[in-house]
């Protein structure tokens, strides 16, 4: 019987197949099907935060943002700005710093938000101006609509995050207009 075999496995070109080695076969593709099982749950377990966070409402936003867009001002001129973001995230926490620039326009806006189920809640602030306030709105997975408010001072602020790219709009009724920022990672 095992000269059969090697007379078939020769005829196929295939080695010589017996139960010893069929069974150390079995034995190594369990090993290495462990060793697979180990390492794959090693990765989850020792996964950075941004990446344990990424299906959390600030999903894909950690980390360092720049780009551009326009800022419109109180006397309806338009200029160019120049803009980085960072992004500090803690879920539910997350604090931010956004900075702008133009030629002869600059802001620079922080904020500290808690997400409570949907619900994002926090506080504000323009360094720049010395103005601080409240932020309210609902959001989730990067997408976010919340309010800016302080007395004599509200704004809307829209901002979007798919994949590397994230879009920032804010309206506002006094000190400027309107802003909007495309940013990218």
């Amino acid at each position: 019987m095992g000269l059969q075999l090697v007379y078939r496995a020769a005829a196929d070109g295939k080695r010589p197949v017996s139960k010893t080695s069929r069974a150390s076969g079995n034995f190594v593709s369990t090993r290495r099907l462990t060793f697979a099982a180990v390492a794959f749950f090693m990765g989850i377990l020792s996964a950075p935060a941004s990446y344990a966070q990424s299906g959390g409402p600030y999903a894909g936003m950690a980390g360092n943002w720049h780009g551009g867009g326009t800022v419109t001002l109180d006397d309806g001129s338009n200029e160019r700005i120049r803009c980085r973001a960072s992004y500090q995230v803690a879920s539910p926490k997350m604090d931010m710093n956004l900075t702008c620039a133009s030629d002869a326009y600059k802001f620079n806006l922080t904020a500290s938000v808690v997400d409570q189920g949907g619900a994002i809640v926090g506080s504000w602030s323009e360094t720049s101006r010395g103005i601080t306030g409240s932020l309210s709105g609902r959001g989730g997975g990067g997408n976010f609509q919340v309010t800016a408010v302080t007395a004599g001072f509200n704004a809307t602020i829209s901002l979007r995050t798919a994949g590397s790219k994230q879009t920032v709009s804010i309206r506002a009724d006094s000190l400027f207009r309107a802003a909007n920022i495309s940013l990218s990672k």
